[in-house]
């Protein structure tokens, strides 16, 4: 993301969503796999992770700088405790928080669900799609998310375009339930609906901590915000992903994926509170 970002003053917010994109459809590329043939899971992985090392290797050997380097500096702990300590970062960090919270367990249990109601109909299909090759077009479907909400965010403003991809995707975990053994075509299209805005905000949450944080230090508060925040936010996700069956005992399956629109909330809440800042004039060009 560091690398990106000094490829691109304007037009920031739709560079990293491309690249958020791709890593998007690498996330769903093990259904795909999984889709179309008959590999068993170790050598579903197998194969995903030899993409992985191959995409590591083109990025080392053909992915430079941009012009618009940033200044140079070694990582500073007490600059990544700063990130934290001021209220601008640390509020477009909690917001990046509670996308977490529902992204991971809705990519992690997505694919059950789909798999589960058409069980529940007497098999069947999502227009001519089994229930892993469904999954993975869901899944993939977030890269457009990220393409939209990239352009959306340098046309409107992180903030805007962040609190309406979480607030769009809350109300599909609230509603996904409805469409359990309902027709294929209608939870098929829900679900899309849901994986295209369940990611649309996430570039823009790390976009926003490289226009908010000083510059000789974006790459210290983009790995403050990823790795720290992953370390925190994984927590909270497989606290959520470990939620979802409790919750099916509880209320059934159909309604388990509401317990996952917490998270949503309380990100458009921090991302509301951050649009009110001053500080949030430098994202965007001013259009917060």
């Amino acid at each position: 993301m560091k690398i990106m970002a000094t490829w691109f003053r304007e037009g920031r917010g739709l560079a990293i969503g491309i690249l958020i994109g791709g890593l998007t459809v690498g996330s769903a590329s093990p259904y795909l796999i999984r889709g179309v043939s008959d590999q068993p899971w170790r050598q579903t992985l197998l194969v995903t992770s030899a993409l992985g090392v191959l995409a590591s290797a083109i990025v080392i050997a053909f992915v430079p700088e941009g012009p618009h380097r940033l200044p140079a500096a070694r990582f500073d702990a007490r600059m990544a405790a700063a990130v934290f300590r001021d209220r601008p970062s640390r509020l477009a960090c909690f917001g990046y928080f509670g996308h977490m919270w529902e992204l991971y367990a809705m990519w992690a249990r997505i694919g059950v669900f789909l798999g589960e109601s058409l069980r529940a109909r007497g098999d069947g299909s999502y227009l001519g799609l089994n229930a892993s090759s469904a999954t993975f077009l869901v899944i993939a479907a977030g890269a457009l998310g990220c393409y939209l909400g990239g352009l959306a965010s340098d046309a409107w403003g992180r903030t805007s375009l962040t609190m309406a991809a979480m607030g769009l995707s809350g109300l599909c975990a609230l509603a996904i339930g409805l469409t359990f053994a309902g027709p294929p075509w209608f939870t098929l299209a829900v679900a899309v609906v849901w994986g295209i805005s369940v990611i649309a905000d996430s570039a823009q949450s790390s976009t926003a901590v490289t226009e908010l944080a000083p510059p000789a230090y974006v790459g210290t508060a983009l790995t403050t915000q990823t790795c720290v925040g992953f370390a925190l936010t994984m927590a909270l996700t497989m606290a959520s992903i470990w939620l979802i069956p409790p919750a099916v005992r509880l209320v059934g399956g159909p309604w388990a994926f509401a317990s996952l629109a917490i998270g949503p909330a309380l990100g458009v809440l921090a991302m509301w509170r951050l649009r009110s800042l001053p500080e949030s004039a430098k994202m965007a060009g001013g259009r917060r």
